[in-house]
């Protein structure tokens, strides 16, 4: 998740709330300092445009929408140490990476600084260890809906931009991903169920490859979304995708101690686990999760209720029916990825 920890977001669920597209409204209470950068990105199917909110100074909350040439994205990562924010494009089936986001201000059309040639198909999510770039793509490879299969696009990357080194192919549905020291970690789309890769860039050429391991998650009807950070797991649950109400996610601390202790196509217990869902959190189709463990947040992308939503709920590991200390319209929202330093 973060390359940089930090001390942010120390709220209560009632500190702030808002709701809104560009224009936020605040209730008038203490936050933290607005000099430490603690900042939301987001991306939509709608238009392709990256959204920041810069959530440090919970009294004055400042969105950025920044334009792009795409139409439609889907997964962002933000590299704080090159101030470069990348995007998969699902119009135009590349990684695109902009520069100089910190300085960059709202309406400005942004320069691709590196990108990938057009290999993509389908993507859905990204996920960062090192120089490594790897993409999620749910595809239809075999024309054939009644089976299930994905692809991991792994891209190294460099000054000239992404080199595309292999694909590494899974007889499952995917969707979010997520890198836990070396290992990927992957939903499997249309179950309950996330795969472990062991080292997974390890794997260096063009394959088709078994999970290490794979397990199911009691009380998911069907995941999505995937945030890791400071050993604790997010996982959602979109529900019936149907129905903009029924959505939820999970939190699993301690993860790898439990994700262990379950053995290969056994179920993690529900009693290991804390659910958020209810009427109040407006989780319908929650698609993508990220995760900040110094304040307990959640950070969902919504994709159905009210057509999309940015959402975070603050002690989350509450669970229950908690209502979002942030709730955004984001037309489309696709992905959201939390970045914050000292």
């Amino acid at each position: 998740m973060k390359t940089i920890k930090i001390l942010t977001l120390v709220l209560s669920t009632s500190l702030f709330i808002y709701s809104c597209s560009d224009d936020d409204s605040v209730n008038d209470d203490d936050g933290p300092s607005a000099d430490l950068r603690s900042e939301v990105y987001a991306s939509s199917n709608t238009d392709g445009n990256p959204r920041m909110y810069d959530i440090s100074d919970p009294n004055n909350i400042e969105t950025k929408t920044f334009l792009t040439l795409s139409t439609d994205s889907e997964g962002i990562y933000y590299d704080a140490s090159e101030d470069q924010l990348t995007q998969t494009s699902r119009s135009s089936f590349k990684l695109n990476t902009y520069g100089d986001i910190s300085v960059s201000e709202t309406g400005v059309t942004l320069d691709i600084d590196l990108e990938s040639s057009a290999d993509l198909e389908s993507p859905r999510d990204v996920a960062v260890n090192e120089n490594f770039y790897v993409v999620s793509d749910n595809a239809d490879l075999d024309g054939d809906s009644n089976t299930a299969e994905g692809r991991f696009f792994v891209y190294t990357k460099s000054a000239s931009g992404y080199t595309l080194r292999n694909t590494v192919t899974v007889d499952f549905a995917v969707w979010g991903i997520e890198f836990v020291g070396d290992d990927l970690f992957a939903v499997v789309d249309k179950t309950s169920d996330i795969a472990q890769f062991s080292n997974f860039t390890s794997l260096t050429t063009n394959t088709t490859v078994s999970p290490t391991k794979r397990i199911t998650i009691e009380g998911i009807n069907r995941t999505h979304g995937i945030g890791f950070d400071d050993g604790t797991m997010i996982l959602t649950d979109i529900g019936d995708a149907s129905v903009d109400s029924d959505g939820g996610f999970h939190v699993i601390s301690n993860f790898r101690s439990k994700f262990n202790g379950v053995n290969d196509g056994e179920t993690l217990a529900i009693s290991n686990q804390v659910r958020v869902a209810g009427a109040a959190t407006f989780l319908g189709n929650p698609i993508s999760a990220d995760y900040d463990a110094d304040s307990d947040t959640v950070f969902i992308a919504e994709r159905a209720n009210g057509d999309g939503r940015v959402l975070a709920f603050v002690d989350a590991s509450t669970g229950g029916n908690i209502a979002p200390s942030i709730n955004n319209e984001l037309s489309g929202a696709s992905s959201v990825y939390y970045y914050s330093e000292n």
